[in-house]
């Protein structure tokens, strides 16, 4: 059991502090958390939390259909990032962690209609194995001696910006972009590599440019591990689906702080305090979290300070449509093993990855089951949002019939549409983030969180709610005391 130990020697009357959190998704969420944590540890505050839909959470949504587990956001994260596995084990439910059955991890990329392996010590985008890539199909007989020479490399300093699929062309040339660096950030960030910021999105590899030249040189240090460490899956999950997260927080908070379909619908600053105009009513409050998509906060923002609107404005976002179809036994032995597969825009297909889920987290079906996920939208297909549910599937049937002869009825489909969701960190990210945190200083009290600013993960998420409860709790003197065990 986890306590917050602070000495109630407070004089509640005077120094009770009020904070607004707008936005119930899994950042505003873990901010809510900080707060009731605090709050119950005798620290003088209280909160308000908004959210305009009428359930909290955000993406992380789970649903349990025929037997198996359907995920309608986010599946999972990516281990490395601890902050999510430590929030679930502040919550008690760190037992209901899972890693992916790394055993079954084997991606695919779509070439001229068929599905070839990507081949073994791919990192992401980077080969630290020379031989698979040099017999592997999936790259022409130039792209393998740029591989080969890439190890050589020379350092690179530069303190400039550029797009992910500069630096990648740089090292491998144009195939490797279009064959494992765009469709493999499309099906990440629902983005496009000739856009996305290499220093926002993966500034590791800019570092091992600048530190040793070679980025198969660079990220073979990087996760080389000794013999003895337990290597640890790739992915993490929940035993019950991603949406055990948010409701476990959700558990700790008092509906007396919680508005549902409540939507905030202007946010104004004066006289050293916050004004939060929801359901027709009007709260004063002395901070204010805003856990809201970045456009929707400048909005909010308007009337409060105009540049600051227009900067947070100006960050973009894609949409992104989830399919999810579950098929009979005789479907599941005849798909191929492995993870899924990815598929580049040059194939002229809609759909942008498919999960095999029974293989990715065999729990989440029953054993005579396959589940599918498949994913369109993005910056790549903007108007597949737009389109009905009925014509996605149909989209996504045909091409799963010429992609893997799938012609089989599906035993059930479900269809998630998320707009705008995926924020896009484009070139100049980092420097629009450094002016947005100069320009919130005008407005005291006031926190950012969310996957607008420094990661789109559910990790990221949670480390940016915590740091926005923080801030203002700092910034209204207010003791943070440790988190002990008891």
């Amino acid at each position: 059991m986890f306590l917050l130990h602070a000495p109630k020697l407070f004089d509640y009357a005077a120094l009770m502090k009020r904070i607004a959190i707008i936005g119930g998704g899994i950042s505003g969420l873990s901010a809510a958390y900080v707060l009731e944590q605090h709050r119950r540890a005798g620290v003088p505050l209280q909160y308000v939390l908004y959210e305009s839909s009428p359930r909290l959470g955000g993406v992380l949504r789970t649903e349990h259909v025929e037997g198996c587990l359907v995920e309608a956001g986010p599946d999972s994260f990516l281990t490395e990032k601890p902050w999510a596995s430590d929030l679930c084990r502040e919550l008690g439910i760190g037992d209901q962690l899972i890693g992916s059955n790394d055993a079954e991890r084997k991606t695919y990329i779509l070439i001229r209609g068929r599905l070839v392996p990507m081949p073994d010590g791919l990192l992401f985008m980077v080969p630290i194995k020379i031989l698979p890539s040099a017999f592997s199909q999936l790259f022409s007989f130039s792209t393998k001696l740029r591989i080969i020479g890439e190890w050589f490399h020379p350092p690179r300093n530069s303190d400039s910006d550029e797009s992910v699929a500069a630096l990648v062309q740089r090292h491998y040339g144009s195939e490797m972009v279009e064959r494992v660096a765009d469709p493999l950030l499309a099906g990440v960030y629902g983005g496009d590599a000739s856009q996305l910021s290499v220093r926002a999105v993966l500034p590791r590899l800019r570092e091992m440019e600048s530190e040793y030249g070679s980025l198969g040189r660079g990220m073979l240090r990087a996760f080389r591990k000794p013999r003895k460490e337990k290597k640890q899956p790739i992915f993490t999950s929940m035993k019950n689906g991603m949406q055990q997260i948010s409701d476990a927080i959700v558990g700790r908070l008092p509906g007396t702080s919680i508005r549902l379909s409540d939507p905030a619908v202007t946010v104004r600053y004066n006289d050293k305090a916050w004004s939060v105009a929801a359901g027709g009513a009007e709260q004063k409050f002395d901070s204010a979290i805003i856990a809201l998509h970045a456009p929707t906060a400048g909005k909010l923002l308007r009337g409060a300070h105009n540049e600051l609107a227009s900067e947070l404005g100006a960050i973009s976002y894609s949409s992104s449509v989830i399919v999810a179809l579950a098929f009979d036994e005789k479907v599941r032995a005849a798909l191929p093993p492995g993870f899924g597969f990815l598929v580049p825009r040059s194939e002229g297909e809609r759909i942008l990855a498919v999960t095999f889920v029974h293989n990715k987290f065999s729990y989440r079906s029953p054993d005579n089951r396959a589940l599918l996920r498949c994913f369109l939208g993005g910056s790549r297909d903007e108007q597949a949002i737009e389109l009905s549910e009925e014509e996605i599937v149909r989209v996504v049937r045909q091409e799963l019939r010429q992609i893997l002869y799938l012609t089989a009825d599906p035993l059930f489909t479900r269809v998630y549409k998320w707009k705008n969701a995926m924020a896009q960190y484009n070139v100049g990210h980092l420097e629009r983030l450094e002016k947005i945190e100069q320009l919130r200083r005008n407005l005291p009290g006031l926190a950012l969180c969310g996957n607008a600013y420094r990661g789109i993960g559910v990790p990221d998420c949670v480390r940016s709610g915590k740091e926005a409860a923080e801030s203002v709790m700092s910034f209204l003197g207010l003791p943070i005391p440790p988190l002990i065990t008891n």
